[in-house]
């Protein structure tokens, strides 16, 4: 194994230590854990320059990360050396919580895996609307127990810190209105936004798959008894078919699964094949007498329904003649017995519906009313097999569920909790919006602290180079693109102890395997041979963020990183080595870093310094970013507070015409600047800026934190630890 060289003024108290970290949860497998379970952890206790830090040593089971497929980033693969996020969070939920997945069903919170798709929620136009999403992540903790309790009866049993949406915003379960607790908390003036709490589902025995069957063969199947006479052979043949065709397979399935169940085994074909205009059409048929008078036995209409059959009934004749399209749902038949039974049925359920007047075909239609609640009501009683029809995907949320809040309090218990981190960042918990953190906590995943903890306690992976070797080795490595300071700054303190950073570089450029960097460190400069060489290889690009030159908006915002100037300087020496650099003037603060002088100034400096694409973008807060800023300001600069409230009001981002002003200020300042020469310029391109030659990232800000050129892959970075978190 290769041991990270020392930097200098790198030491360590005494011997190294075996740390007892829990790197999985007991319900996980090990190729599902973050580190090898037979590898010891060592914990560094750092000295000189390193005083007050401690590294933990880990061997990593993989270094390249894949991005869930249907999660919402642009890129595809990290890496990340270094484990620590200052955005991480402590918001958890008890592990029965129901959340609603992709397919319209539920699952405990503690059943939730990586990979797995749910609901979570998007802003579109005046309305949140459900969109499906990935589950990134997936962590257990113990914390203090606290119950809130809503008027429509759901009860949540969440942490303090953890977050729900309401009428006015995301608030905290727990808080107070000043002191170190201050931070917006729920009051019983409060409502939650969500569809309410999901109805317990069918229990499955044997009376629903009566009801079941029942619906669907009476719905949408052939059966029956009959004897054709032929006249030239003097006589006959009785046959008795019965056969069930559908484009579902789901339901088909469970039709065939139930009566085999009981007894009746049914055999399958291919009823049509699939055309341009059709689906395929499977189905299940028997034409033996004795096994079709046993479906027949099944579906007999029992003289006193018990719940369990009807909701059965009602799953299975919603999957025979249901339709979900619009925001609407409809069951339609012609036969009176399905009707009243239908009908009744939603009536004992306490599902409210209507009768619409026949069609001229004779057709008559139950239309299920209520909106978007009933709906999800009606699917988690019942709970029909074909997902197709149970989707909501840009259904708005409403609120016509009575969600106030009418109590909070302490259960005065120390309970496990769990939360999951998605690509929209957050999900719905028993039917209210509920928060979660974009980035992994990790810290507390492993069982450290997140205050000074995460400050000062480095998970390290000492194994990064030589894991990314052997996976780019591997023959399954397509060579696709990889993007660096995604969740960490590649390029932090620690890696001027460790150098896995500028390993991982240099192992990239001899695969010729093309990534990108996002970071506020001037330390990538130690790295400009390796960085120059890669580029030789593949196609490698760097992004500075660079929010403004004022040194005293600096201190104030980000004491932790080098010096504004230091950083364009860093800029200037990139494009001059051929390594294309760009730059991310962001976040543009209102009253701090927005004034024309300001933005002129680091535009300006940056285009001097040959940045080929300068993209400003304007601070915007999202939920629970928003109170943790507004709280630093309000001490650091309460002046400002009242302005931010003003630009902001509800939303998460400022007005166009704010924004435009950045933009144009940014624009005016780039043309005003006589363009360098840099490595792939055009022959005979032209002198002077154009507003073209720069992106301004509005667009992708207005979608994401912040986002590297698109010549550099797309890729959406995170901002590093040393960084305060503002977009």
């Amino acid at each position: 194994m290769r041991t990270p060289s020392p930097g200098r003024g790198d030491q360590t108290t005494g011997s190294p230590r075996p740390v007892p970290l829990r790197w999985r949860l007991s319900s996980e497998d090990e190729a599902g854990a973050l580190f090898s379970s037979e590898e010891i952890v060592e914990r560094h206790v750092g000295t000189g320059e390193y005083r007050s830090m401690e590294f933990l040593h880990v061997n990593a089971r993989r270094i390249i990360n894949r991005v869930p497929a249907a999660s919402r980033m642009p890129f595809r693969h990290t890496i990340n050396a270094y484990r620590g996020c200052s955005h991480a969070c402590a918001y958890c939920q008890e592990g029965s919580t129901p959340i609603l997945m992709g397919d319209g069903t539920t699952r405990p919170l503690a059943a939730l895996r990586r990979g797995d798709i749910v609901y979570g929620t998007q802003r579109v136009g005046a309305y949140r609307r459900f969109v499906r999403t990935a589950v990134l992540d997936h962590w257990a903790t113990s914390r203090a127990a606290w119950r809130v309790v809503l008027e429509d009866g759901t009860t949540l049993v969440a942490s303090g810190e953890h977050r729900y949406l309401t009428n006015r915003g995301w608030k905290h379960v727990s808080g107070s209105s000043c002191g170190p607790n201050c931070r917006p908390h729920l009051t019983t003036t409060n409502e939650l936004l969500g569809t309410g709490q999901f109805a317990d589902g069918p229990k499955k025995g044997e009376e629903y798959r009566r009801g079941y069957l029942c619906a669907m063969v009476r719905g949408d199947a052939t059966i029956g008894h009959h004897h054709h006479y032929e006249a030239r052979k003097g006589g006959g043949a009785s046959v008795h078919p019965f056969g069930l065709a559908l484009v579902d397979r789901e339901a088909l399935d469970r039709v065939a699964g139930y009566l085999d169940e009981m007894g009746v085994p049914l055999r399958r074909r291919v009823f049509a094949e699939a055309t341009a205009t059709h689906r395929r059409l499977g189905s299940v048929f028997t034409a033996q007498k004795s096994l079709v008078e046993a479906v027949e036995r099944v579906i007999a209409w029992p003289t006193e329904p018990s719940e369990e059959w009807r909701r059965g009934f009602l799953a299975g004749i919603f999957d025979a003649e249901g339709t979900y399209s619009g925001g609407v749902l409809r069951i339609v038949n012609k036969d009176p017995l399905i009707l009243g039974h239908t009908l009744e049925a939603l009536r004992r359920l306490d599902l409210p519906a209507v009768l619409e007047p026949p069609r001229p075909n004779e057709v008559w239609t139950v239309r299920l009313t209520g909106g978007l609640c009933q709906h999800l009501r009606f699917m988690h009683l019942v709970d029909p097999a074909i997902t197709r029809k149970r989707d909501i995907e840009g259904q708005a949320i409403k609120n016509q569920a009575r969600l106030r809040v009418v109590a909070v309090e302490p259960l005065g218990v120390e309970i496990p909790m769990y939360d999951i981190a998605t690509g929209t960042g957050d999900f719905i918990a028993n039917g209210v919006v509920s928060h979660n953190c974009f980035a992994r906590p990790t810290h507390e995943y492993l069982g450290l602290g997140m205050g000074e903890d995460f400050e000062r306690k480095i998970v390290v992976k000492v194994n990064a180079v030589e894991r990314v070797e052997a996976e780019l080795r591997s023959p399954r490595w397509r060579g696709e693109h990889i993007a660096m300071g995604t969740n960490t700054d590649p390029y932090q303190k620690a890696e001027a102890k460790y150098h896995l950073t500028r390993g991982i570089v240099e192992a990239l450029g001899r695969a010729a395997n093309p990534f990108s960097i996002l970071t506020k460190s001037t330390l990538v400069l130690r790295d400009l041979d390796v960085l120059r060489e890669a580029a030789r290889r593949a196609d490698v690009r760097l992004a500075f963020s660079i929010g403004t030159l004022d040194r005293d908006v600096w201190r104030l915002t980000e004491p932790g990183t080098p010096p504004p100037d230091k950083r364009v300087d860093a800029v200037r020496k990139l494009n001059e080595a051929g390594i294309p650099c760009s730059v991310l003037v962001a976040p543009v603060l209102p009253g701090l870093s927005d004034s024309e002088e300001q933005l002129r100034a680091v535009a300006t400096a940056c285009a001097e310094a040959g940045a080929t694409s300068v993209t400003p973008i304007a601070l915007h807060l999202r939920p629970g970013v928003r109170e943790h800023y507004l709280g630093w300001l309000g001490g650091a600069r309460p002046e400002l507070v009242e302005l931010h409230r003003e630009r902001f009001g509800r939303r998460s981002y400022q007005p166009e015409a704010d924004q435009q002003r950045i933009r144009d200020i940014v624009d005016a300042a780039l043309a005003a600047v006589p363009r360098p020469a840099v490595a792939g310029d055009r022959e005979g391109a032209g002198p002077s800026w154009r507003s073209g030659d720069f992106a301004t990232g509005h667009e992708a800000a207005a979608e994401h934190d912040a986002a590297l050129e698109r010549r550099a892959g797309g890729e959406r970075p995170r901002p590093g630890p040393d960084q305060m978190r503002l977009f």
